[in-house]
């Protein structure tokens, strides 16, 4: 046959191919992760049935149940991965408009995203069928439909149908790369509902426990579902290869550290040393460390062959694709064993907890004496490791600008480090300990987050110094300096900003948490504790940034507006303090009364008297914000006369001698009219 006979293959079906393997390798890992998921709980079926003592629900559910939650789980972190790359690894059009592979990844996003909407509402009477051991075809009856409202597993999954269908359809309606970070965060926090329920949620040291969990989650997340992206776009033949596997690269090794280490906490609160051989539940763990440090060591050698080769030749990809392939396979294996590890009940702890350790997560000494509250430390998973993480980026920073000879004011440093300090011991030492037992030392807890950390953090100019410390990146790669002007100067932030907006926020959290019912509500749970330290956190920032802070903004506030600002919200704070006081019902009485804490019987004693310091804390900020204002103020007349003066220097005082002529030139004209 003759080259002119030989047929030609279609444009589309090249383009077909790439799209082919990968949905191949898609199915291949989804198949694997449900298996071994379904395997594992196989071994362990018959052992949680008999410790739960309920009924066996039928093989549908035995195992379907892990099967299904094992698709649940790789669609959520393909979901996450693939808005990952969107955001981060590889760059928009300079438009602001999507470039092809980034357009790409988001509709992966929006297609992995209805699945895992699909499976988390199959989950929903899968859920009820294994919590009541009744058939799954006898949840659809309205009666024990009904009971998703006491099953804490299936609202969580009910919820997250919600949320994951709201991320599919942002998908598929987002252009711009702006919404593409919304899109990440609204991913992950889709993933919150079930990271806080389940073995994680209860028992002894359920803080921890789900606090590691949450990390644990986010970082597997974003390491599985970052490398099934990359891989995508490196069989697709995409632009910027290079760039994104550079990119993923650094933020593998992070999150393999994350995994690792908030792996070993969860296992070491959960099962005794002693047991990891002789329970299932152990052994299960160790299978999953072995899953993990075979991870590590593909990825260590990944770097080592696909990224220099990549790094030399961008279209040389066939190490990358050989290596990643692999890897995602190891990943969907391991997200089978730790569904199977979910489902698999611990070993019993070796005593039997008290009232407050299960509330709690631990138990307490005694009163919370001033030394307890110094010294009685339980570090805080979350908040105590971002006060750390932040504090070490900003020394960072600061050791960047004097490297290259650049000076950087001490006081912000001081400042800065002094905020990330408060945040640690306020979530962290013997006042995060008690904040959740006595509302008095919740107060406490919630005047620090919401005032005293925030306006050290805003003294602290960390913007600033990010964004003369960060290296601007190429005309056509933003990197991170790009993206954080981005997000200063977004809409978003400038309606955020708003005088009125930033103290609205402020304020409003106050009545809606305590007037309005809610923390007498989520007393008992830790997530809701979590969020409304969150809340605290980043209202009270984002109104003293406003206020207060020395960082570029997005609009600009005049003084006389800031101090309107905090003498306008004055008032707010100090008659919500009043208000407390007043109550006669006990916020959350019915947790803390459940406690049995005999040293803490005086319910409405103690809420008086952290009504009395959230009253009282409003005149210490106020203090604070008055001489930072003015010592701004004064140096803000200072630089601009400077500024006068060089700009004199260098013409001459040539606007004074125009402005001395413009009066002469009156002055000679008002002489002639008078003759």
């Amino acid at each position: 046959m003759s080259l002119a006979q030989v047929p030609s293959v279609a444009p589309e079906a090249e383009a077909a191919r790439p799209r082919a393997s990968f949905a191949a390798i898609t199915v291949v890992a989804g198949a694997i992760a449900a298996v071994v998921a379904a395997l594992v709980v196989g071994f362990s079926a018959a052992e949680a049935l008999t410790l739960l003592g309920i009924p066996d629900p039928g093989m549908p559910t035995t195992y379907g149940l892990p099967a299904v939650r094992a698709l649940a789980d790789l669609s959520a972190a393909l979901t996450v991965g693939s808005l990952l790359f969107a955001s981060f690894l590889v760059p928009p059009q300079r438009n602001g408009l999507l470039d092809i592979g980034g357009y790409r990844a988001l509709r992966r996003a929006s297609n992995f995203a209805l699945v895992w909407a699909c499976c988390a509402a199959l989950l929903v009477p899968l859920t009820v069928s294994d919590t009541t051991g009744q058939p799954v075809g006898d949840t659809l009856r309205p009666g024990l439909w009904r009971a998703i409202d006491q099953i804490e597993q299936a609202g969580a999954w009910r919820i997250t149908v919600l949320f994951a269908l709201i991320v599919a359809v942002g998908c598929r309606l987002a252009l711009r790369w702006g919404w593409t970070p919304v899109l990440l965060w609204a991913s992950i926090l889709t993933m919150m509902p079930l990271a806080l329920t389940g073995h994680s949620s209860s028992g002894g040291s359920h803080d921890v426990a789900t606090n590691s969990l949450i990390l644990h989650l986010v970082a597997f997340a974003v390491w599985v579902g970052g490398l099934f992206a990359v891989l995508a776009h490196a069989i697709r033949g995409g632009a910027y290869t290079d760039v994104a596997v550079r990119r993923f690269s650094r933020i593998a090794v992070i999150a393999f550290v994350v995994i690792a280490v908030s792996g070993v906490i969860n296992s070491w609160v959960r099962v005794p040393p002693g047991e990891l051989f002789t329970s299932t539940y152990g052994r299960v763990v160790l299978a999953k460390v072995a899953a993990l440090m075979v991870l590590g060591v593909c990825g260590y050698f990944q770097r080592r062959a696909a990224l220099p080769a990549l790094m030399a030749d961008p279209k040389n990809r066939s190490a990358l694709v050989r290596f990643a392939g692999v890897e995602v396979m190891l990943f969907a294996a391991t997200a089978g064993l730790a569904v199977g590890l979910g489902r698999t009940p611990p070993p019993p702890p070796l005593s039997i907890p008290t009232v407050t350790e299960v509330e709690l997560g631990y138990n307490l000494a005694g009163p919370p004496t001033f030394a307890r509250l110094l010294f009685d430390w339980r570090f805080d998973l979350l908040f105590g490791t971002v006060a750390i993480v932040l504090a070490v980026l900003y020394l960072l920073g600061v050791r960047r600008l004097r490297a290259r000879g650049d000076a950087w004011p001490v006081g912000r440093t001081i400042a800065w480090l002094s905020g990330c300090a408060v945040l640690l011991f306020t979530t962290s030492s013997g006042v995060g300990r008690y904040s959740p037992a006595m509302f008095s030392v919740h107060m406490g807890a919630h005047m620090a987050l919401s005032m005293l950390v925030p306006i050290l953090l805003a003294l602290g100019g960390a913007v600033t110094l990010a964004l003369r410390a960060l290296p601007p990146a190429g005309r056509d790669v933003p990197g991170p300096r790009e993206w954080l002007l981005a997000a200063v100067h977004n809409p978003v932030s400038r309606f955020l900003t708003n005088p009125i907006v930033a103290s609205v926020i402020f304020v409003a959290g106050f009545y809606a948490l305590y007037l309005g019912g809610i923390f007498d509500t989520y007393a008992d749970s830790h997530a809701a504790h979590l969020f409304m330290n969150m809340h605290f956190l980043l209202s009270g920032y984002l109104f003293y940034w406003v206020v207060i802070g020395i960082d570029p903004k997005p609009r600009q506030v005049e003084p006389l507006t800031k101090l309107a600002m905090v003498f306008g919200s004055l008032p707010f704070h100090a008659f919500f303090g009043i208000t407390l006081m007043s109550m006669t019902t006990v916020l959350g009485g019915w947790f803390y009364r459940g406690l049995g804490l005999d040293w803490n019987s005086d319910l409405l004693g103690d809420q008086r008297n952290g009504s009395s310091l959230a009253w009282a804390s409003g005149e210490i900020p106020l203090v604070v914000v008055m001489v930072a204002l003015l010592v701004q103020w004064s140096r803000s007349d200072e630089r601009l006369a400077k500024r006068t003066d060089r700009a004199a220097d260098r013409d001459h005082d040539a606007a004074l001698a125009a402005h001395n002529a413009m009066f002469a030139e009156l002055a000679k004209r008002d002489g002639e009219l008078r003759k």
